[in-house]
């Protein structure tokens, strides 16, 4: 698809040239707008990211001062005079009146008096009667100890309810079903999110007469929320339009804030979603990102405070509203976009222009050339305007053609004359090479068979004389031992197997110099047996280089061969697995049908080695006979008679190797044997001669 898009560019100087213009145009400009698109939008989020990290550096420091600045009060009033005056006498009438006083001047919701042991003397509202031993709270302990204490704490109900019913009144926030907010079966928030301290009280000697105990409810605690949106988001702070929240969060409820829901109400007892809860209060981390808010997008920054047992039970938030910064960025990046686009509408317009002078004088050239193909050799250029090169070029063509038209017509003459008497040379030269390369051949291989044939018929006669003696002598051994002979009679059956192997040896090595007397009868042979069998009689060679071998036999089709023969083949191949595998490896022996046109024809064996394979240079000489790349050990003829008996038959061995991946080795045996009946071919005259023609 592509190359017949690409085409018409690929044959055209104009379209080139068109594309070389406009690619940097078309392609260009959309790469580099992606990018100041990417880049414009990181660098966004990392303004706003950096913007959100201040605001909460600044919130946290303004809200810990809060904290703080509720121990100094309470210290201030443990050293003041006044404490001091009525402290001695122990007496809880003027103190309650004391503490009464200072809850408004100190902007604290609840004042207690205790004894060093954290029991309550004296409380703001007379509420002493009520109050529980305060020894358990831990800024309680620590004041005892002599050190005043600041924490955040989380009170139950009814720890409200005995310092002040009205407290508990307070504390109670309904809970506002919010979207992406955890599973929680509670209709309300009961819990109060305090400041909680307590500072020692001493005498004028510096000895330690009591505690003072005193907290901040943050429940509804809308001044708090108001004075820290006040402080970090200023008028003039947040450009566009942008609005600046405040949070104040128990668990994941908002306790106070001044985020407003629909109606301008507060979003008092909405919840934050389960990720941000999770990645704060569960994990304890701080977060800084886009966050949806009750019902805008804000970007937003939270972090987990802890109580005095170092539990994360609240989170402080702020965040301002991202919509007018988003519509900024996108209205910046769309005037970005418009410039662009209309530069390169300019550019384009410009270069097109300037391109359309050179494709003037390609095209008439361009035009020339076609016709002098179309067979109109009086075609020329002319006279063109262009002055520049383009021009000299088109005048250089016209030149170049009147030349050529000239010399072509003395070439035609010359190349008439020589066609003629090449082919004339040729004729004579490949019946020459054909007569020549065929004698060589006949010369080398009658030489090699005869030398072969001579050197055979001599070991035969020397090997088969001593078999033969082996063989007689056993069998009277056989007979002179009789019944005696049972225990050994196993062996004495493996010595004649094994004598009757050389004297198959000794035959095999005479069948390659003469093939046509050893043409032996054929009958159905099964693929699966004769590997068993090849199995069993290459075994010895197995163990001693640990090979492993896997059969597996998928065909169906008996083959048409002597049996023997192709024993001979597949042990040939197997031995030569086994040396390809000093080491050690697997050979594999399958088999599966030899399909052609849809119908099976016979099977195929196949004999594959896990060893490093064959060399590409020897795969082509491989089945020539005396080729060998076993230097030394080898005689070359092993494959070479394998194929010649396989070839009897009608098949063939093929052979692959990948380099590095073993080699594997293919028998193609015919169900219904196909003799070749060329006067040449191996068996013919043994066949006719036993009237088998």
């Amino acid at each position: 698809m592509f190359k017949a898009l690409f085409q018409p560019v690929s044959r055209s100087v104009r379209a080139k040239l068109l594309m070389l213009v406009l690619a940097p145009l078309l392609v260009g400009v959309p790469v580099l707008l992606g990018l100041v698109w990417t880049w414009g939008n990181e660098a966004y989020q990392r303004l706003l990211t950096f913007k959100i990290q201040a605001d909460l550096i600044i919130a946290h420091e303004y809200f810990d001062r809060v904290r703080q600045g509720v121990g100094n009060d309470l210290r201030a009033l443990a050293e003041s005079q006044r404490l001091a005056k009525h402290f001695p006498f122990r007496d809880e009438v003027p103190l309650s009146a004391l503490l009464d006083g200072m809850l408004a001047r100190y902007q604290v919701d609840f004042l207690h008096v205790l004894d060093p042991a954290g029991r309550p003397l004296a409380s703001a509202r007379g509420a002493r009667a009520a109050l529980p031993d305060r020894a358990h709270w831990p800024v309680v302990t620590s004041a005892s100890a002599g050190l005043a204490h600041t924490a955040i704490e989380v009170f139950t109900p009814d720890e409200l309810a005995a310092i002040d019913p009205r407290l508990s009144a307070r504390a109670h926030i309904r809970l506002v079903p919010t979207a992406a907010a955890r599973p929680d079966d509670r209709v309300s928030e009961e819990r109060g999110l305090m400041i909680h301290s307590a500072v020692p009280i001493h005498d004028a000697a510096g000895v330690l007469v009591g505690v003072l105990e005193g907290g901040v409810l943050l429940n509804g605690n809308l001044g708090i929320v108001d004075r820290i949106n006040a402080i970090v988001y200023r008028e003039g702070s947040l450009p566009l339009g942008s609005k600046g929240t405040a949070t104040l969060f128990l668990g994941d409820t908002r306790v106070t804030t001044n985020v407003h829901l629909f109606g301008g109400e507060r979003a008092l007892g909405t919840r934050v979603s389960e990720v941000v809860y999770r990645h704060v209060i569960d994990e304890g981390q701080l977060w800084h990102g886009t966050a949806f808010v009750v019902n805008d997008h804000y970007v937003s920054g939270y972090e987990p405070f802890v109580d005095s047992a170092g539990r994360n039970v609240g989170m402080l938030y702020v965040g301002f509203l991202e919509a007018p910064f988003r519509a900024a960025k996108h209205i910046a990046m769309g005037v970005l976009f418009a410039i662009f686009v209309v530069i390169s509408v300019l550019g384009s317009v410009l270069s097109l222009r300037w391109a359309r002078s050179i494709f003037r004088p390609i095209e008439r050239m361009n035009t020339v050339i076609q016709a002098v193909e179309g067979g109109d050799s009086a075609a020329r250029v002319g006279a063109l305007a262009s002055r520049d090169e383009l021009g000299r070029l088109a005048t250089e063509f016209d030149a170049l053609l009147d030349t050529l038209a000239s010399k072509r017509e003395q070439l035609e003459r010359w190349a008439d004359e020589l066609d003629r008497k090449v082919a004339e040379r040729t004729v004579e030269l490949a019946d020459a090479n054909a007569t020549l390369r065929h004698a060589q051949q006949q010369l080398v291989m009658s030489e090699k068979l005869a030398a072969v044939g001579e050197l055979t018929a001599g070991v035969a006669h020397e090997i088969n004389n001593p078999v033969a003696v082996i063989q007689g002598n056993i069998d009277v051994l056989s007979h002179a031992l009789g019944d005696a002979a049972a225990p050994v009679r196993e062996e004495i059956r493996l010595i004649h197997e094994q004598t009757d192997r050389i004297r198959q040896i000794v035959t095999r090595l005479l069948q390659f110099a003469r093939p046509a007397e050893f043409a032996g009868y054929t009958e159905p042979v099964g693929i699966a047996g004769v590997v068993a069998d090849c199995v069993v009689l290459a075994g010895h060679t197995f163990d001693k280089r640990k090979v492993e071998v896997v059969e597996a036999h998928a065909a169906t089709q008996s083959v048409e061969i002597n049996r023997s023969e192709l024993q001979q083949v597949l042990i040939n191949l197997i031995v030569n697995a086994v040396q390809a595998m000093p080491e050690g490896g697997t050979i594999t022996l399958s088999s599966e049908d030899w399909c052609e046109a849809g119908e099976a024809v016979g099977a195929v064996i196949h004999v594959r080695d896990t060893g490093p394979g064959i060399p590409a240079e020897a795969l082509e000489r491989i089945f020539d006979a005396f080729y060998t790349t076993k230097k030394g050990s080898g005689t070359g003829l092993g494959l070479s008679i394998s194929q010649t008996i396989v070839q009897r038959y009608g098949g063939h061995i093929s052979v692959e190797s990948p380099s590095g991946a073993g080699a594997v080795f293919s028998v193609w045996l015919r169900s219904a044997a196909q003799f070749d009946e060329s006067p040449n071919a191996p068996g013919f005259q043994a066949r006719w001669g036993r009237g088998e023609g």
